[in-house]
C-alpha cells in the first residue's frame, strides 16, 4: 500500500511525486488515489485540490473544490464498511458509521458557527429527511430536504431532494432532485466506500444552496416572508 513519510512523499513503488499534493494530481495513474495515508492515520488524504491536472488519455485540467470545502471535508471522518440496505448486518455497521460521521459533521460545523442542517432516518436507514437552512443578509432560509439511500449504495450517491423548490430553478431534476456539479459523481466514485451521507451534504447539498439560493432570492422566487409562512 501507498503511504507518505515525514516530508510527505509518496511512497508507492514506481512513482516519484514531489509531495502529498502532487501525488493526489497524479492519482489515477500510480493508482494511489484511495490508499494514500497521511496523519491523522484515520483519515484518507482526499482526491480533492483547488486544481488538479490529470495525466491519464483525455483529462484536462479543471476545478475541483475550494479551500474551504476541502478543509472542510478533511475534517470529517471516512467510513469503512461497504454495504448497503440490502446488505442486511453489514447494513447495521454501515449505519451506525454514518450516524457517527453526520453527528461530527454537525459538531464542526457548530463550532465554526456554520450549522446549516438537520437529519433523521426512518427506522431502517433508508430514508433521510430534515431540514435545511441559507443564511442571507442576516435572514434564514430553511428548506425541507429529503433523499432515500439507493439499493447499490454506497456505490451510488443519494439524490438529495428539496421538494418546495421543484420547478423553480434549471439547477433542479423533476420532483426537486438538486443538480449536482459536474465534480461530484466523480469524486463520489473514487473515494466510495469511504463516502458517506454527511460527504454528500458537504460536497453536494451545501455548495448547491450557497450558489443558488442568493440567486433565487434575488430574482424573487424565493423569498423570505414565504419561509417564515410556510
Amino acid at each position: 500500500m501507498p503511504f507518505l513519510n515525514e516530508d510527505l512523499q509518496c511512497q508507492s513503488p514506481g512513482t516519484s511525486h514531489r509531495s502529498a499534493e502532487a501525488c493526489v494530481i497524479t492519482c489515477e495513474a500510480c493508482s494511489c488515489s484511495s490508499s494514500i495515508l497521511a496523519k491523522p492515520p484515520e483519515l484518507l488524504l482526499l482526491v480533492l485540490q483547488e486544481e488538479s491536472e490529470y495525466t491519464t488519455a483525455g483529462r484536462v485540467k479543471e476545478k475541483m473544490v475550494d479551500r474551504a470545502t476541502r478543509n472542510t471535508l478533511a475534517s470529517i471522518p471516512l467510513l469503512r464498511t461497504k454495504a448497503g440496505p440490502r446488505d442486511k448486518d453489514a447494513w447495521v455497521v454501515r449505519l451506525k458509521e454514518e450516524y457517527q460521521t453526520l453527528i461530527k459533521y454537525v459538531q464542526n460545523n457548530k463550532e465554526a458557527d456554520n450549522d446549516w442542517f438537520r437529519l433523521e432516518s426512518n427506522k431502517e436507514g433508508t430514508r433521510w429527511f430534515g431540514k435545511c437552512w441559507h443564511i442571507h443578509e442576516l435572514l434564514k432560509y430553511e428548506f425541507d430536504v429529503e433523499f432515500d439511500i439507493p439499493v447499490t449504495y454506497p456505490a451510488t450517491s443519494p439524490e438529495i431532494k428539496l421538494p418546495e423548490l421543484d420547478g423553480k430553478t434549471a439547477k433542479m431534476y423533476r420532483g426537486g432532485r438538486i443538480c449536482l456539479t459536474d465534480h461530484f459523481k466523480p469524486l463520489w466514485a473514487r473515494n466510495e466506500p469511504k463516502f458517506g451521507i454527511a460527504h454528500a451534504m458537504a460536497l453536494g447539498l451545501g455548495p448547491w444552496l450557497a450558489v443558488e439560493i442568493p440567486d433565487l432570492i434575488e430574482k424573487g422566487v424565493v423569498t423570505y416572508t414565504q419561509k417564515t409562512e410556510s
